[in-house]
């Protein structure tokens, strides 16, 4: 936890809060902090700055609030995921919160088995939780959205082209010959299919709504991988 993410429960009033729970206990039994010290924080969709624990108890600690930074910028890109297995998603999710992604879809695919929709990590409060950790992670504070899509085919013919208006749209498919592009730095949607890739129907129903197949060379990547190795490829994160 390299920032505490605040929501407005939180808040005791406009310049103090109270941490409980994993937060309060991160601060004491990994930051080692105590009354007086200072560490970052940053209320959700809103300002970063820091909180001077003034109270701190078995349960709560309490810091007094100066915000007064922006967050950092997110990336202009649109996430269409294909969903992953429930033992890789909290960390796909982290990650891709970590990385500044903030439209973020899950959709179907035939190589999806029907049990990944049961995962108890779709619901609404699993999904904040991980996310939550990616931004405090990067230090950011602007929460991603997470839309769920069921049905492919009609997310792609009524949906996607929507998406794509006014902005390149890619899909990862291992074979294509066009290798995927480089700090594009501009919008852009990007569709990953789940472990083995997109049928060639999906592809082709991709394609026919705007999208371009492209690759990352001869090498096969985990879900988990190809995410983090893509949107670096596609934006400068350093910048």
């Amino acid at each position: 936890m390299n920032l505490a993410l605040l929501s407005e429960e939180d808040l005791l009033d406009d310049h103090n809060a109270r941490l409980t729970g994993r937060r309060r206990d991160h601060l004491v039994d990994v930051l080692r902090a105590g009354e007086g010290d200072t560490l970052p924080v940053g209320l959700e969709d809103g300002l970063m700055g820091t909180g001077t624990v003034t109270r701190l108890t078995d349960t709560a600690a309490e810091l007094r609030l100066e915000l007064n930074q922006s967050p950092p910028a997110p990336l202009p890109l649109t996430l269409i995921l294909a969903m992953p297995r429930p033992k890789m998603f909290r960390r796909v999710l982290q990650t891709v919160a970590a990385l500044g992604v903030k439209d973020i879809w899950l959709i179907n695919s035939y190589k999806v088995e029907k049990s990944f929709w049961q995962t108890p990590w779709l619901q609404p409060e699993h999904l904040r939780e991980n996310l939550t950790l990616g931004l405090e992670q990067a230090m950011d504070t602007r929460m991603p959205q997470v839309q769920l899509r069921q049905r492919f085919k009609p997310f792609v013919e009524d949906e996607l082209p929507t998406i794509l208006r006014d902005r390149p749209g890619l899909v990862a498919h291992p074979g294509t010959p066009t290798p995927c592009p480089t700090h594009i730095q501009r919008p852009a949607t990007l569709c990953i299919g789940p472990e083995g890739g997109f049928i060639p129907y999906e592809v082709e129903k991709l394609q026919e709504a705007g999208c371009q197949s492209v690759h990352l060379g001869p090498r096969i990547l985990r879900v988990e991988t190809a995410v983090p190795v893509l949107i670096g490829r596609l934006y400068d994160l350093c910048g």
